[in-house]
């Protein structure tokens, strides 16, 4: 029998274990910072030295020079065109929903003059360029390609650059036929903090960028977390998460399969179900032990079950949601009867999947709305990418003269009541001319 957690929310001791169950430290221990911040040094200092170097290290081919990191674009054209059929219209698909998606995302630029004829509003710039992290080895993501690259491309960013480790050489052709689609501008064979470190302060080879984006493992967590500032940073990303709210009438094998969808991607992910039906939740526990031994990640998603997975009854509906408001979920299903109205109680979630019919699966690659999003909590305060996330606000302030005269003496106010006279006399010169 599978020892997955069982909590309930009228135990005694519900919040103490509900936050154990939580708990997760994104941050680097002393050893892995101590060698993200020499990789980060040496790639300052070194350059294409340093990248060529790693490279060979870590992924075990050398690469004759810096120039040879680069992959030309005819290379990813070539991949594009050699995937079966079935995929390249997966990835085509995919990518017009995610654009379509994205396009309503798009901040325009707006001002406005106020009764002195002030002119004030605020204008939106995309960025110059980007950096896209797109994991390779095990992990190789062309749902990932997609899901960063295309909201970059219609925010109008001016430069997509690439990198995608490639252990002993060895190219994803779905990753390089989907950076085709997405519009990628450059890419590059190179992974780990020394990618990180390459876009961030730029090599004789790979430019800096403004932001980076996209997972890694946790050297490449780490070594976001350390050049922000430098550059703009997507987040940093925690385990994968879903959590799901049943009211007992969808079919437990749906919500076994949901539940495992996200604890095969480590044994670190988390799947919790709330229920306010304890029979049914014994039901999908069933379907759980029927189904586990025909998966092929069984291992991975059994760690992750024991270990971060659980089982809530709940009182009733309300209180499932006072429950998912407090997890605050990267992926919330409600798979109830009316999905909508309970959507309106959810306070943080990073996307939420409603009905019966949703599955979470279809968000990770072709809903539309993109997949990367708030985890550990972080949905509190932070959102899904997207298109916002590659355009910048300028503030626009353009005073008539009326509108000079009429604030000069607010502006010299406060700044005099700071003790800047300077501020307050610039303001009082434009305040007093004819």
């Amino acid at each position: 029998m599978l020892n997955i957690q069982r909590l309930s929310t009228t135990d005694s001791d519900f919040n103490a274990r509900l936050d154990a169950l939580l708990a997760w430290d994104s941050v680097s221990d002393t050893a892995v910072q101590q060698r993200v911040d020499e990789i980060i040094q040496q790639v300052r200092s070194q350059g294409d030295v340093a990248l060529c170097d790693y490279t060979a290290r870590f992924d075990g081919w050398q690469p004759a020079n810096g120039a040879a990191l680069e992959l030309p674009l005819e290379r990813l054209r070539q991949a594009l065109t050699a995937i079966p059929a079935a995929q390249r219209e997966a990835l085509d698909l995919a990518a017009s929903r995610i654009r379509t998606y994205a396009e309503h995302q798009r901040l325009q630029s707006w001002d406005f003059k106020d009764t002195d004829g002030t002119l004030l509003g605020q204008k939106i710039t995309p960025l110059d360029r980007v950096g896209l992290y797109v994991p390779g080895g095990k992990a190789a993501y062309p749902s990932s390609v997609l899901m960063n690259a295309i909201p970059a491309k219609v925010a109008g960013v001016g430069e997509l650059i690439m990198v995608v480790p490639t252990p002993r050489g060895e190219l994803n052709e779905l990753v390089l036929a989907a950076a085709a689609i997405a519009g990628v501008d450059r890419v590059f064979a190179l992974g780990g903090a020394q990618a990180i470190a390459a876009l961030a302060y730029g090599t004789e080879t790979v430019p800096a960028v403004d932001k980076v984006v996209g997972p890694g493992n946790i050297y490449v967590a780490t070594a976001k977390r350390a050049v922000f500032g430098q550059v703009g940073i997507d987040m940093v990303a925690g385990p994968s998460e879903i959590l799901i709210l049943c009211d007992s009438q969808t079919d437990p094998d749906w919500i076994a399969m949901d539940l495992f969808s996200q604890a095969e991607h480590d044994e670190d992910a988390q799947s919790i179900l709330v229920s306010w039906d304890a029979a049914y939740l014994e039901r999908v526990l069933a379907s759980i032990e029927r189904l586990l031994p025909t998966m092929e990640r069984r291992e991975i998603i059994t760690t992750a079950l024991t270990t971060r997975g659980a089982l809530i009854l709940a009182r009733d509906q309300d209180d499932a949601v006072m429950v998912a408001n407090r997890i605050a979920p990267e992926h919330l299903e409600l798979s109830v009867a009316d999905p909508m109205a309970l959507a309106e109680k959810v306070r943080h979630a990073g996307a939420i999947f409603m009905g019966r019919h949703t599955a979470e699966a279809l968000g990770d690659y072709c809903a539309g709305p993109n997949h990367v999003l708030p985890t550990s909590r972080t949905a509190r305060f932070s959102s899904p990418l997207g298109v916002y996330d590659f355009q910048k606000r300028s503030s626009l302030i353009m005073a008539s003269p009326t509108g000079a005269a009429r604030l000069a003496g607010t502006a010299s106010d406060l700044a005099r009541g700071e003790g800047l006279t300077a501020h307050a006399r610039s303001a009082e010169l434009r305040g007093n001319a004819p």
